[in-house]
């Protein structure tokens, strides 16, 4: 069987142990294997040292896989907050942070993540990148709160937009679906944001804050 593109570039990459790590102690601890595709993880780290962010916030931390891509594009004095609903899963994370050399960037907060969000709005934190990679069906929730911690300029990224094909799928209607499809209009449409859609792997949305 001919190779996917996507499978095509990964392979053009020497491997990378720290992550390779990440992922064996995703499947070692019974998690989700759902962490950012390879290439998209590259991107982030291209991304937020191209934007030359100092502040990032990431939600959903998984096992750590996308806060080290995040976390290597940050200078000496960046800082990654990271929220994470599970406790087990904010553990393995900040250990494999740890282990490539990167845990003093990361600041874990676990629990829901919109009531972490309203804390670091009560705390007047402000972000120059945001990653959202968490439940689906609270995207639009997440956008418009990442909109408001944002600084000026702020970068916007979000995986999963094409949920394995179900969003193309006009015969799902769940509520997770609808809320991506509603998600993806307003990445393209809201004229706060300047956006695009990258369909590789799962789907990447990317949008830059215009105005505040």
């Amino acid at each position: 069987m001919a190779q996917s593109p996507d499978q095509y570039f990964d392979e053009l990459y020497k491997a990378d142990t720290d992550l390779e790590r990440v992922n064996a102690s995703i499947q070692a601890a019974g998690m989700p294997d759902i962490s950012v595709a390879p290439g998209y993880g590259r991107l982030l780290t291209f991304l937020v040292s191209l934007s030359k962010a100092r502040s990032i916030l990431e939600i959903g931390a998984l096992g750590g896989y996308s806060g080290i891509c995040l976390a290597r594009g940050l200078p000496t004095e960046g800082k990654l907050v990271s929220l994470e609903l599970r406790q087990e899963y904010a553990d393995i994370a900040k250990a494999n942070m740890a282990s490539s050399g990167l845990g003093h960037f990361v600041d874990y907060r676990v629990g829901d993540a919109s009531a972490s969000i309203a804390r670091l709005r009560e705390e007047g934190a402000r972000f120059d990148f945001f990653f959202i990679d968490a439940d689906k069906e609270n995207y639009p929730h997440y956008l418009e709160e990442c909109i408001l911690l944002a600084n000026e300029g702020a970068i916007i990224a979000a995986d999963n937009t094409l949920l394995r094909g179900k969003t193309i799928d006009e015969a799902r209607q769940g509520p997770s679906v609808l809320a991506i499809r509603h998600f993806n209009r307003t990445i393209a449409q809201d004229p706060r944001l300047t956006g695009v859609h990258l369909p590789a792997y799962d789907g990447l949305a990317l949008a830059q804050i215009r105005t505040i």
